[in-house]
Formats: C-alpha cells, structure tokens, sequence
C-alpha cells in the first residue's frame, strides 16, 4: 500500500507502435499515480490507444495534437484535472511539446506541467531549434509559476551542469536551462531534494553512457512537502520505452479521484 499523498509520474513512451503502446498501457495502470506525464506524443495511432484507452478507463486526458511530424507531451491523470490550454500558447513555438494541467488540490490549486524538450545534434539548425525552445518555455514559465504553485515533469533534454560523467558536447546554453529552472524560477530539483549525491540515469547510450535526462521541479513552496522521488527502471529494462520512468510524491491531499469509467 502506498503512502498517502499526491503522486505523479513521468516517463518518456518514444511516440509507440500500437502494439507498444498496449504493453506501456498495461504496465500504466497498474500505476497508483495520480497523474502521469507522458512525452514523446505524436499525432500517431499508438498515441491515439493511449489517449483514447485511457479517457475509456476514466481518466482526465489532455492530449495537445502535435501536428505533422512534431512531438508532444500528453498529461493522463486519475484525479479532476483541468487542461490549462493557454501554456502551450505562452511558449507559442512548438507549443504540443509542452503541456499543463490544474489540479484543484484541497489545500489549492496546483499546476501541472510537461515538458518534452527538443533534442539536437551538431546541426545548426537543430541546435539553434533547441534554444529557441527552451528560450520561449524560459518566459512561459517564469509567468506561470508565478501564479500558483507548479510541478514541473519530463524529459527535458538537459543535464544538471555538476552532472557525472561531464559530457563536453553539451552547450552552455542547456546548462543554463537547469540553472533558470533552478534559481530565477525558484524551482526544486526533487530527485536533487532527497538524493544530493546519487547517480541516476534515465537514458543510456549505445556505449552505456549514463544521462538523467528526465526530470521533476516544484515551487519552493512544496518543497517541504516532498516525500520520495525515485527512477523506476523497469520500463526501459522491458523494452517498453528506452527511457526509465521517475515517480515522485508529495505530501499533499490530491483531489478526490474521479469515478471509475
């Protein structure tokens, strides 16, 4: 039996096949989080089971399509959760790639939001793609979570700049993204919060390079709140994703769960 409070979880689904898709759903629900943050959607048949599995089930979905060849992030949640619509329109570019969500917590609403940050490579095109990006989600969220307290989960493509191994391809500007979510948004690493020391990895390379790509923030003030946070391999080691889940849990009463479907 899990311990009480409200519980989210993130995990990367790499846009799935439907027949990968069904595995990833029949090892989802059996999750007890309240709320699940999937990223790497596309406007694809296996993203579309899921979402319509899920609204099937019962669950709140906020689906943001992305449109043609781009990603997205789909938020799936067992409580009442209102998509708030107008965040991904704050970030404005590739605005499917971040979604968010308001929980309207007992003790006050709370927004939820998922990131899937581009990736990139040496390209300049691509690179100059990412920072545009993470520029344009910098001054979204520096409004929104202003204005209630905000968790904010997802693969976000960045390393935290103490991250070991060092890897020398990452740019200043990436680090620099950690860094905003960090200090100028006053946001909590939770991983960070309970485990200062540990190496975690949430996505490995052909060589067995370890990053932790995927992530959870908080407003400071949850951060009291925190109770556990953990990497759950399970996904990547069966093949449902090449990407580790993380879980997180905060102190806090969720909404009342909505009724079964």
């Amino acid at each position: 039996m899990s311990s009480p409070g409200l519980s989210l979880l993130t995990l990367n689904i790499g846009n799935p096949s439907p027949d990968r898709a069904r595995r990833q759903l029949a090892w989802l629900v059996r999750r007890e989080e309240d709320v699940l943050v999937l990223t790497e959607t596309k406007a694809s048949a296996g993203c579309r089971l899921l979402a319509e599995e899920f609204t099937a089930a019962g669950y709140a979905v906020h689906y943001p399509r992305p449109g043609p060849g781009e990603y997205g992030t789909m938020i799936v949640s067992t409580v009442p959760a209102a998509p708030d619509g107008g965040f991904g329109d704050r970030v404005g570019y590739l605005p499917s790639r971040a979604a968010a969500v308001i929980l309207p917590a007992p003790a006050g609403a709370l927004r939820v939001i998922g990131l899937y940050v581009p990736a990139r490579d040496a390209s300049a095109g691509k690179t100059e793609r990412k920072r545009k990006w993470l520029a344009a989600c910098d001054t979204a969220l520096a409004a929104a979570v202003t204005e209630m307290p905000a968790i904010v989960l997802g693969d976000l493509n960045v390393l935290e700049p103490d991250h070991w191994p060092r890897y020398p391809f990452f740019a200043p500007f990436e680090y620099d993204f950690y860094r905003t979510l960090a200090e100028a948004q006053r946001l909590t690493d939770v991983f960070r919060y309970l485990h200062p020391d540990e190496a975690e990895y949430s996505w490995f390379g052909r060589i067995g390079d370890g990053y932790r790509y995927d992530h959870a923030f908080c407003s400071q003030s949850l951060s009291g709140y925190i109770t556990s946070c953990d990497y759950l391999h399970q996904p990547r080691e069966d093949m449902l994703s090449d990407h580790s889940a993380l879980t997180m849990r905060l102190a806090i009463i969720p909404p009342a769960p909505l009724p079964p479907a």
